[in-house]
C-alpha cells in the first residue's frame, strides 16, 4: 500500500503529494474486508446450495439407511401379527376343543392401547408419525403375545390335569353285566314301590343278587360311608373331583373307609337290600357340580355301542323302581 495519494490544487493550479491519513487507512482496509466478507458469503451460499459437505452426505446416508430398517421392520411386524392371529385361531379351535374349555376372553386375546397420547413426547420431528405408528404396533403384539402366552399357561394346566380328570370321571357301570338280572329303572319320573306316588328317580337301579361285587366308577375319595336303615340304607359317595360325586346305596357290605384313595374298578362294596328297598339292587347316582345327572350319560369305557343302546332302552322303562 503507498503511503500518500497525489492531490489536485484549484486554486493554485499545481499537483500536490498528501500522505494518507488515519481514516484513509481505515477506509482502505475497511473496503478490501467488505469485498473479501462478500465473496466468501458468496462462496458460502453457494456451497451451502448446490454442494452438500461430508456431514450432510453422511448424515442423508444414515438417514435412508434408517428408513430402510423401519420399512423392513414394518414388514416384520405385520408378518408377526398374521401369525399371532393363526395361532389364536388354532388356539380356539382345535387347542380349547380338546380340552373342552371356554375360549380364551376376545379382550384378552385383541388388547387395544387405549389411554392418553402415550407418544406426546416422539412428536415433532419429521419422521414422528412413522416411529409412533411403529410403537403402536409394537405395544399391540407385546399385548397379544401376553395374552397368548396366558392362554397357553392355562391349557398347560389343563393338560397336566386332563389324565387325572379322565381317571375321575365315572366311566365305568358299578356292576359287571354278566352280574346283572335287568336294568331295574333308570333316571327319570318313576312310580315309588314304598309311596305309591310317581317321583322323580334321581339314579340308575341295578338288579343283581346280594353280594354281587360294586365297583368304584372312578378315581376318588370316599366321603361317606353310613349305615341307615331307612332311606339309601348302606351307602357310600364317592368325590371324584373335578365336580363328579358318585353315590351307591341299599349295599349289604362296605369294603372302604371314609378318607380311604380308590380307583376306578376297585370293589367297594357288595350289593344289598338294605334301607328303602323292595329288592336286592344297587341304588347309583351321578353328581356333576351341583346338580344330579343321567348316569347312562357317563358308560363309556367298558360298554360297546351296541351295549350301551341295550342299556338306554333298559334304562328308560317307566315303571316303578326298586326304592
Amino acid at each position: 500500500m503507498r503511503k500518500h495519494h497525489v492531490h489536485f490544487n484549484h486554486d493554485r493550479l499545481t499537483t500536490e503529494v498528501v500522505p494518507y491519513s488515519l481514516a484513509d487507512y481505515v477506509r482502505w482496509i475497511a473496503l478490501r474486508l467488505g469485498v473479501i466478507l462478500g465473496i466468501a458469503i458468496g462462496a458460502v451460499f453457494v456451497f451451502d446450495t448446490f454442494f452438500d459437505s461430508p456431514k450432510t452426505r453422511r448424515q442423508a446416508t444414515e438417514i435412508q439407511f434408517l428408513q430402510r430398517q423401519v420399512e423392513q421392520m414394518d414388514g416384520q411386524m405385520e408378518v408377526i401379527e398374521g401369525a399371532l392371529s393363526e395361532l389364536g385361531n388354532r388356539d380356539e379351535e382345535i387347542y380349547r376343543n380338546i380340552f373342552g374349555t371356554a375360549p380364551y376372553p376376545a379382550h384378552l386375546r385383541n388388547p387395544g392401547m387405549g389411554g392418553s397420547d402415550r407418544f406426546r413426547d416422539l412428536r415433532g420431528h419429521d419422521q414422528s408419525e412413522v416411529v409412533i405408528e411403529l410403537r403402536e404396533k409394537i405395544g399391540i403384539i407385546e399385548r397379544r403375545i401376553m395374552a397368548q402366552d396366558a392362554s397357553f399357561q392355562e391349557l398347560a394346566a389343563l393338560a397336566r390335569d386332563k389324565e387325572e380328570m379322565l381317571r375321575s370321571i365315572p366311566a365305568i357301570q358299578p356292576v359287571r353285566n354278566s352280574d346283572l338280572k335287568r336294568m331295574a329303572s333308570g333316571y327319570g319320573m318313576r312310580f315309588h314301590p314304598i309311596y305309591k306316588r310317581r317321583k322323580m328317580h334321581y339314579g340308575m337301579d341295578f338288579s343283581a343278587p346280594t353280594g354281587t361285587e360294586i365297583f368304584a366308577t372312578g378315581d376318588g375319595v370316599v366321603v361317606e360311608v353310613r349305615k341307615r336303615y331307612n332311606g339309601f340304607g348302606w351307602h357310600i359317595r364317592i368325590k371324584h373331583g373335578f365336580g363328579y360325586e358318585t353315590l351307591y346305596a341299599h349295599m349289604s357290605k362296605m369294603l372302604v373307609r371314609k378318607g380311604q384313595k380308590v380307583k376306578r374298578g376297585e370293589v367297594i362294596g357288595l350289593v344289598g337290600n338294605s334301607g328303602t328297598s323292595v329288592a336286592s339292587h344297587l341304588h347309583y347316582e351321578v353328581r356333576k357340580g351341583d346338580r344330579r345327572v343321567n348316569p347312562a350319560h357317563y358308560y363309556f369305557n367298558d360298554l360297546t355301542p351296541e351295549e350301551y343302546e341295550q342299556l338306554l332302552i333298559m334304562s328308560d322303562n317307566p315303571g316303578q323302581s326298586f326304592d
